[in-house]
């Protein structure tokens, strides 16, 4: 009641003028009651302790239960409390969770709701809101709000089966004419044993084989023979500038370029065991400002999770052109090095920015996230110089997984 203050002030006047005992009573009675709400209410909602526990990180399509948890530390209790908390209305329709409690003396209650994460991004939840008076509304709503916390959802992750493209090379380490240095992840062989190999390098199974009693050669060792590799590492190239995807089909085509960014270094890293990188540049939700985002090759799983972490917040902005992007994160990689470029758009200065990187030593390889198939020219000037072109445009395979 914002007007109760009047009212005692008008009564109080009354009685003055009338002195009538019984109206004195009255007046001081319900001051008594006014104050004593005011201060009850202001020390107990002071003594609220509010905790929200969740998974801070989920991949789409799972289900993140929040468990929000009041506390009354006070010894009064709360008649009513109503608990508001606003939500993302990409994660759960509708866009907030609503809760009316009441509390007593050092009482707790826990509330549950759940969050569909059925699309990648950097969320908010929150703030939580909580309202609390007292039973005959006489005291002003007392209101108290808790900081926002955030959740990180993983874009979606498809086998490259799903995507159309090749599990091999050139999305990987390619194999070298020229041996630089060997691989020892990947066996092609034995062979016999040479001084100054290394004790590692022998192959103890295949030499107890060939030492058997059945077999006719004994006192052999076998070491392993390694595939000989020009490049370990993969750098990702991911192209966000709003101008290189079609208007009308420019949220679907970036959504696929980051499945698919996110698909291949899923791929690198746990498949084939390589180190993988990203560089891109993109609007961050996190510090609220377009920037550039690079994370070096590097193949620890959690440099895996905070690639994909990247990929869960970036949007697409009006950035620099891809190709300026390609040739300032080259200059920092090792001779060899795969730069696989992801982008919606294909054009000439693409094209020879690509090629020059080839000569000077890079494996190059480009996935265009477009509806049309490659120009009959780029086509065949990327077969002429053996650059891998792949197009990625199947919506259908990724409506087939969605939950």
């Amino acid at each position: 009641m914002r007007r109760f203050t009047p009212f005692l002030l008008l009564l109080f006047a009354i009685a003055v003028i009338l002195r009538i005992d019984f109206f004195f009573t009255i007046v001081y009675l319900l001051f008594a009651v006014y104050f004593l709400s005011r201060l009850w209410m202001r020390h107990a909602t002071s003594r609220l302790d509010v905790q929200r526990r969740f998974a801070d990180h989920a991949f789409c399509g799972d289900l993140v239960k929040v468990d929000v948890r009041v506390r009354n530390t006070s010894l009064l209790p709360i008649p009513w409390l109503e608990i508001h908390e606003s939500l993302p209305i990409d994660l759960t329709a509708p866009p907030f969770y609503r809760e009316v409690a009441s509390l007593g003396p050092r009482e707790h209650q826990s509330f549950q709701y759940l969050l569909n994460c059925r699309k990648r991004g950097y969320y908010l939840i929150g703030p939580l809101t909580m309202q609390s008076g007292d039973l005959l509304g006489i005291t002003p709503r007392s209101t108290s709000e808790t900081a926002p916390a955030h959740i990180v959802v993983y874009p979606r992750i498809l086998p490259l089966q799903k995507l159309g493209l090749p599990t091999h090379s050139p999305l990987v380490a390619l194999p070298a004419r020229t041996p630089l240095f060997e691989d020892p992840a990947r066996i092609m062989g034995v062979r016999d044993y040479q001084r100054g190999d290394s004790p590692r390098r022998i192959h103890w199974t295949a030499t107890a084989r060939l030492s058997s009693p059945k077999s006719a050669s004994t006192g052999r060792l076998l070491v392993k023979r390694y595939q000989p590799a020009i490049a370990r590492e993969t750098l990702i190239c991911l192209d966000l500038n709003r101008d290189a995807y079609g208007q009308r089909q420019r949220y679907m085509a970036t959504e696929l370029a980051i499945v698919v960014a996110a698909s291949v270094a899923s791929h690198v890293a746990t498949r084939e065991r390589l180190p993988v990188g990203l560089a891109t540049e993109a609007f961050d939700p996190l510090l609220n400002t377009q920037s550039r985002l690079t994370l070096p090759p590097c193949r620890e799983r959690a440099h895996l999770m905070s690639l994909l972490e990247i990929l869960a917040r970036v949007q697409i902005a009006d950035t620099t052109q891809f190709e300026e992007l390609l040739r300032r994160e080259c200059m920092n990689l090792s001779w060899g090095t795969t730069i696989l470029a992801i982008t919606g758009g294909e054009s000439a200065g693409l094209f020879d920015t690509l090629a020059h990187l080839r000569q000077t030593g890079f494996a190059v390889a480009l996935i265009l996230v477009q509806p049309d198939r490659p120009s009959a020219e780029l086509q065949g000037r990327a077969d002429l110089l053996g650059l891998g072109v792949h197009r990625v445009w199947q919506e259908r395979d990724l409506e087939a997984v969605l939950p």
